[in-house]
């Protein structure tokens, strides 16, 4: 690359790095304030760039520029509708339980868009005034992106004005450092909240609009678009908008560094820098979460003064729990020959039984252990494919593949698990997405040896389990006896020391548990469960595809625990039978199935803020008082 591919090429990523920076912006400022981990925000960023499309379409030319302006605000003005309708009811409601609730807004946003536009990607027209290009260095250059490099610097500017010359900026600062003395100075935090979601989604849908002329609009872009935010806004510093530009430059530089770079020979190897735009930013991510935990620019976040809600006990189950126990399990056992004359609730069956086994390993790091994953698929991942690659490349018998592939699930939680323990918090689960995702980039491009996009299909099992029946005696009897083993550990000493770590690291500590150690161990039993669980869904399906390592997979498995609720050992199981049989069901019954999924899981949330299980557990310890 010469001098002048290296200098437009710095051009493109300060292009790109506007829009990233305007999306993280309002991102950051929500996080923030309202401690929301707001997953509907890559939505708001689609959104934008839909409703700009549609005006721009209505308004002809001369209104291209008003039309851009009217997206931002009409997202806004839905972000408003949004904090008001629903998450203020939520507040008080655990945190995770508000992430799921905008989860399902990305599902309800998602059918939306596709309703009103359509599934085909959207092209918008160029822009007025900039549909040309400038000679830079004797190359091209789209002057619409030098104006994209310019508003960057001036939101920027506009940002840091609001913040630190006006009062509603003031009370957004102190709400970022300590919410509770805002509140405690009679600040009225409801819309205080309102007007920082307001803001934050008219930056999105702003960084959307803004895209317009540049790529199409569909619908992919809100996963791929929060995903990137959240990167920029952890790398940056939680709460830090100059730490949100700062991140943006960065990444969007390196991204488009690697385009430019394109395959380079180093010592007469050929090394393909444009594959590393696929992971390029969780590599950024995660080196910065190891060495400086709370960003570029941020400050580690004050302590609550608040303990938070205070959780019973874990109790062994009693007598009549045992006894449903028991039947429930006699129920699943003759559940084959009850539905002999229709094979796909055998098959049904066996898909929910690996959620719940996947939910359950998930639930036991993020409820007794406190560790919030948003990369748990990855295990789940490492899990399938070591048993594929087993059975292919080594042509071992199905159950050694079975037996010896969660090992590699839990080799991959023993590394990365090292680092994650060593964070707490929102910057723990970023650095659990980030592994996720080197992992997911990883199988995706190594086509030699995982199948690439295609994944590695003929992964059958032996042929005593051949018929689906058998495989789902088999199924059922690893998913009881994993689901038992790790109920026991949480009653075992190590159980109570990962729950005491879990309620006050500092005592802990002060009577001799070694907290990290702990966690870690945690994680890769966790690790372990979850690459079981991904080895009974391999051997199930026949074949095992980049997709069960994505993210859509980990944030699956969070819904599963959230909507069972963490604060009981049935949640999990709950939740991944509940979710597992809508999803199939809403799916084979409407076209608009994610809308009407989320539709249910948005009732369930408002319904059940404490999740199905616990909801009925605290429904039973109430008639007990009573």
């Amino acid at each position: 690359m010469d001098l002048s591919g290296f200098v437009v090429q710095l051009l493109n990523g300060l292009a790109g790095a506007s829009s990233l920076f305007l999306v993280a912006a309002g991102l950051s400022l929500i996080f923030g304030v309202t401690r929301i981990v707001n997953f509907a925000h890559g939505s708001f960023y689609m959104l934008g760039i839909y409703v700009a499309y549609a005006l721009a379409e209505r308004f002809g030319a001369w209104g291209f520029w008003p039309a851009l302006l009217l997206a931002a605000l009409a997202v806004g003005a839905l972000g408003a509708l949004v904090e008001v309708l629903l998450l203020r009811r939520i507040y008080r409601a655990p945190e995770l339980f508000q992430l799921l609730a905008t989860f399902a807004l990305v599902l309800v946003i998602k059918d939306a868009a596709l309703w009103l536009w359509g599934p085909e990607d959207l092209l918008g027209p160029r822009a007025p005034g900039f549909s040309g290009s400038v000679e830079i260095l004797g190359r091209r250059f789209p002057s619409y992106d030098l104006l994209l490099i310019a508003v960057g610097p001036i939101v920027l500017g506009l940002l840091w004005l609001l913040l630190t010359r006006t009062r509603f900026g003031t009370l957004v600062r102190a709400a970022t450092q300590d919410r509770e003395m805002v509140s405690a100075l009679g600040v009225n935090q409801a819309w205080l909240f309102t007007g920082v979601f307001t803001l934050g989604a008219l930056l999105a849908g702003l960084g959307g609009a803004l895209q317009l002329p540049r790529e199409p609009a569909n619908l992919g872009l809100d996963l791929v678009t929060i995903g990137n935010a959240f990167v920029v806004v952890v790398v940056g510093g939680m709460g830090s908008i100059p730490g949100a530009y700062v991140a943006a430059l960065l990444i969007a530089e390196i991204n488009a560094m690697c385009v430019g770079l394109g395959t380079v020979d180093i010592f007469g190897i050929p090394f393909a820098f444009s594959k590393l735009t696929l992971v390029a930013e969780f590599l950024v991510m995660a080196v910065v979460l190891v060495v400086r935990p709370w960003g570029l620019m941020g400050k580690p976040q004050a302590p609550s003064r608040h303990a938070g809600p205070v959780e019973a006990p874990l109790q062994p189950a009693n007598g009549l729990l045992k006894i449903a126990g028991a039947v429930l399990l006699a129920a699943l056992v003759l559940l084959p020959l009850v539905t002999s004359g229709s094979p796909y609730l055998t098959v049904l069956a066996i898909d929910l039984l690996t959620a719940a086994l996947f939910a359950a390993s998930l639930h036991f790091i993020m409820g007794p252990a406190g560790m919030h994953s948003f990369g748990h698929a990855a295990y789940f991942g490492l899990g399938a494919y070591g048993a594929a690659m087993l059975v292919r490349s080594l042509s071992l018998p199905m159950e050694v593949a079975l037996l010896a592939a969660p090992l590699a699930a839990a080799a991959g939680a023993l590394l990365f698990g090292w680092f994650c323990v060593r964070l707490s918090g929102v910057y723990l689960a970023m650095l659990t997405l980030a592994f996720a995702q080197i992992v997911w980039s990883v199988v995706f491009q190594w086509d030699e040896v995982t199948g690439g996009s295609n994944g590695l299909t003929g992964v059958w099992p032996a042929e005593w389990l051949a018929d689906k029946r058998m495989y789902y005696g088999l199924t059922l009897a690893l998913v009881v006896i994993a689901v038992l083993l790790l109920r026991r550990m949480l009653f075992a000493p190590f159980g109570y020391a990962m729950r005491a770590a879990r309620d006050s690291v500092l005592r802990s500590d002060a009577i001799g548990i070694d907290v990290k150690r702990v966690q870690w161990v945690a994680f890769v039993i966790a690790g372990l469960f979850a690459g079981l669980a991904g080895a009974l869904f391999a051997f199930s399906k026949g074949s095992i595809s980049p997709d069960s390592l994505g993210v859509a997979r980990s944030v699956d498995g969070l819904v599963m625990v959230l909507l069972g609720g963490l604060q009981t050992l049935s949640g999990p199981l709950v939740g991944a039978v509940t979710f597992t049989w809508l999803q199939d069901t809403v799916a084979r019954n409407t076209d608009y199935w994610r809308a009407l999924l989320g539709g249910i899981v948005l009732l369930l949330v408002l319904v059940f803020p404490m999740g199905l299980a616990g909801f009925v557990k605290q429904r039973l310890q109430r008639a007990e008082e009573t």
